[in-house]
């Protein structure tokens, strides 16, 4: 398993005291915005918000070791790696609040989030494969928890993968946790890393809370993956907190000690002292970074308050090209809905 904190001095790897600060900007940057999110969400500004404090190191370290042109299939959790390859706060938040993905005019390669557990994982392997069609040099890099294993989806996308040669980077965090399912009584294999063996490729495992070996090890992937051998990516990492703000996780889950330190351990708290170590990190830079992450902030939350509110009956317009009679019935069921609500309003 690859690791650097604690094994290496910056100089002693393949990065830059500016890729180390720029990866410590995007640490602080998607660890305030989930602290926003979930603060924002508590109070009825967003109907639901799955929290990823813990995760930030696994997803900053693959963001910054994606091209421009690379393919990002997310999946829900995945805000801070959208954010840190250049998805702006504000769509994020506009999308939780009900818009469509992307508001913004950014052209970044990135499909929009999957909910339903793994069925991005396909869409990723037939995404590959088309690249290989168009004979085109990008690589695609899919996210998903450790739960997605447990699916269906996830071996018909890797087996696809395995025999079509796709250029797919499956990239697993395993958090320990599907929800409230611990990941001992999701498999018996000893690693998911060693799934992929049964497709006819690589896996390898990452101290997912370590954004330089991250960072490293999907730089390697991605080259992998273009020259033709997908590869699966097991990213060890610990969810904070609760799977979504409707989950409470005081029922199912206690204090684990059956886990290292460096696993549940905060990883900004982690990188900020290991970058003090190497002295390249002061309490002033640490205080501009904290600012400008504060301004962002304030801008994206700006925008998303600004943005009048979506359309409800939106929704039906791109399902089918002719509306099914069932969609129709939906659509007429909601418009009356609507119309009886807005009476009811101006009677109070």
């Amino acid at each position: 398993m690859k690791r650097i904190i604690g094994a290496y001095d910056l100089e002693e790897t393949p990065f830059s005291t500016a890729d180390a600060l720029a990866c410590y900007r995007d640490l602080v940057r998607t660890r305030r915005f989930d602290e926003r999110a979930l603060a924002l969400q508590r109070r009825g500004w967003m109907s639901g918000y799955p929290p990823y404090k813990g995760q930030e190191a696994s997803q900053v370290g693959a963001a910054h070791a994606l091209s421009e042109s690379d393919w990002v299939v997310p999946t829900y959790r995945s805000n801070a790696l959208q954010i840190a390859h250049g998805v702006p706060m504000s769509d994020i938040f506009l999308f939780r609040r009900g818009h469509p993905e992307y508001t913004s005019d950014h052209d970044l390669n990135v499909f929009p989030q999957a909910v339903p557990i793994a069925t991005q994982i396909p869409h990723a392997a037939g995404l590959g494969m088309a690249a290989n069609y168009r004979r085109d040099d990008d690589a695609i890099l899919c996210y998903f928890g450790d739960g997605a294993t447990s699916e269906g989806d996830f071996h018909e996308g890797l087996n696809f993968a395995g025999v079509f040669d796709a250029p797919v980077v499956f990239f697993c965090e395993n958090n320990d946790w599907a929800i409230s399912l611990p990941r001992e009584k999701q498999t018996a294999s000893a690693t998911i890393a060693q799934k992929a063996e049964a497709y006819g490729f690589n896996g390898v495992q990452v101290d997912g809370n370590d954004p330089l070996a991250v960072w490293e090890i999907t730089h390697r992937a991605l080259e992998q993956a273009r020259e033709g051998t997908p590869i699966l990516v097991e990213s060890l990492t610990y969810r904070q907190g609760a799977h979504t703000t409707s989950d409470d996780p005081s029922r199912y889950r206690e204090e684990r000690d059956d886990l290292p330190e460096w696993r549940t351990a905060d990883p900004l708290e982690r990188y900020e002292a290991y970058l003090r170590e190497q002295g390249i990190l002061d309490d002033s830079i640490v205080e501009s970074v904290r600012d400008d992450v504060e301004a962002e902030l304030e801008e994206a939350v700006e925008i998303a308050e600004s943005t009048p509110a979506p359309d409800p009956a939106d929704v039906f317009d791109p399902v089918y090209s002719d509306a099914t009679p069932r969609l129709l019935e939906q659509r007429e069921w909601l418009d009356g809905f609507l119309e009886e609500r807005d009476v009811q309003e101006l009677e109070h």
